[in-house]
């Protein structure tokens, strides 16, 4: 692999840093400093190498120092987009861990409709016109009913920059 594809592979890991110029609402930077708690994602950091027991097998072991770069989490599945887990950027040092997460508002609606805009819509059209095509086909309306009362939601509204929400 040449090294302008490393390049790009490691900075198409933070694509999720565009929401910040996006209409949707900006992500919360949240700190956690301590002992290793903090999968990325789904377990400890830790790296891998050969093992000396079964020659030609791979072995996990807890990683003492360095950096775990966490990209967005998701896939798509019947042709709609599933979000797994958020992003992440975590440093080890010996037991310690020090992570910096990034934090959506109602993360698993927030994600999907951020993915669906970004990869499924014209970017020629306008921000309006893109979001009422995300309202249109990738609609993220709720309903519930407690005691016989219906209650409907729709997250556009909650995860949107206030000046698009009453753009329908």
């Amino acid at each position: 692999m040449t090294i302008q594809r490393r390049i790009k592979r490691f900075f198409n890991r933070f694509d999720y840093l565009r929401t910040y110029n996006s209409p949707f609402k900006p992500l919360r930077i949240k700190w956690y400093f301590g002992k290793i708690a903090i999968g990325t994602p789904y377990f400890f950091p830790r790296r891998w190498m050969n093992s000396t027991i079964n020659p030609g097998y791979l072995m996990a072991v807890p990683k003492k120092l360095g950096f775990d770069f966490v990209s967005l989490g998701w896939k798509t599945k019947y042709d709609d987009y599933r979000f797994e887990w958020s992003p992440l950027v975590s440093f080890v040092f010996f037991k310690w861990q020090a992570a910096l997460m990034f934090v959506a508002p109602k993360a698993d609606h927030y994600w999907e409709c951020w993915l669906y805009y970004t990869r499924e819509t014209d970017k020629k059209k306008s921000v309006e016109e893109r979001i009422a095509q995300c309202r249109k086909f990738a609609p993220c309306t709720w309903s519930t009913q407690i005691d016989g009362v219906t209650s409907v939601i729709d997250y556009y509204d909650v995860i949107l920059k206030d000046k698009y929400v009453n753009k329908r």
